[in-house]
């Protein structure tokens, strides 16, 4: 395995490994890594020759500073993990200097509206910073291929539409959501909650599940308000959103049509941390 924690000598590094036709997969991380991260760099090692993981935890995405403060970093722990995983892995785990020059700042993107609905909507900047270091990444690894968890789905449908509009020659590949044992979908943020918390979580998937089998026969309204009565019944999860929309433009559904695909979307604070989750509908 290679470490690395300047772009120069990756970019070297990489260079030489296309000069021996070698793909390259990216599996982009803020670290902490556990088995849905995982899931995404054996997706990668199956389909490329060599995986770069990077581990960044990027400032420009978080809205609040409290929350940046307090993400779970365990560098050496991560990767240890990964040297269990494969040795043709790359990991690439710059310092904030190094990605941003001293001048951490993001850049403004034009999403087409991807941007404004549900996560847009309670955390102001946070895409233009999710673009900023995904392109960033993707111009400094130039990929084959890069993965992305459905787990933020929205965010995968944003990072797809920057490499649109920027023509980054990069396929972007979303991978399915990996779960805890109770259904609770899988995230770094998860080691903050209480174990009782954390056990009693899966109510998030549970209900998402249960919005599926409504969705055939009721309105969105109808099972939005049905959510909302279920989270007031249960205290130890307060409800941020729930929306059903448009798979692919992430517009709320209205009326259903026959040949949309549909998602469920939330958000939920528990013990003070915000989890989000989603499911396909149709």
């Amino acid at each position: 395995m290679h470490l690395f924690d300047r772009k120069k000598e990756l970019v070297s590094y990489l260079e030489g490994e296309r000069k021996k036709n070698r793909t390259i997969g990216l599996v982009p991380t803020m670290g902490a890594l556990h088995t849905g991260h995982i899931s995404l760099v054996k997706k990668a090692l199956s389909e490329n020759d060599l995986v770069v993981v990077s581990i960044f935890v990027n400032p420009t995405q978080f809205d609040k500073k409290d929350d940046l403060e307090k993400y779970p970093r365990s560098l050496e722990r991560d990767i240890d993990l990964l040297k269990t995983v494969s040795k043709k892995i790359v990991v690439f785990a710059p310092t904030v200097d190094e990605i941003y020059g001293g001048h951490v700042k993001s850049e403004s993107y034009e999403f087409d509206g991807l941007d404004k609905v549900m996560e847009g909507e309670f955390r102001a900047g946070h895409f233009n910073g999710v673009g900023t270091i995904v392109e960033l990444l993707l111009r400094t690894v130039a990929p084959n291929k890069a993965y992305f968890g459905e787990k933020d789905f929205q965010q995968l449908q944003i990072i797809r539409k920057m490499a649109e509009i920027k023509k980054l020659p990069y396929t972007i590949i979303g991978c399915p959501i990996e779960r805890e044992p109770h259904g609770l979908a899988m995230s770094s943020r998860n080691e903050r909650l209480s174990k009782t918390t954390r056990e009693q979580a899966g109510f998030i998937h549970e209900t998402l599940q249960a919005t599926k089998s409504k969705f055939g026969t009721e309105s969105a309204t109808t099972i939005a308000d049905w959510v909302k009565s279920e989270f007031e019944k249960n205290p130890a999860f307060n409800l941020e959103y729930f929306e059903i929309t448009d798979e692919a433009t992430l517009t709320p559904m209205l009326k259903k049509q026959d040949n949309q695909k549909y998602r469920a979307f939330i958000a939920v604070y528990a013990d003070g941390v915000r989890l989000i989750d989603n499911l396909r509908l149709n």
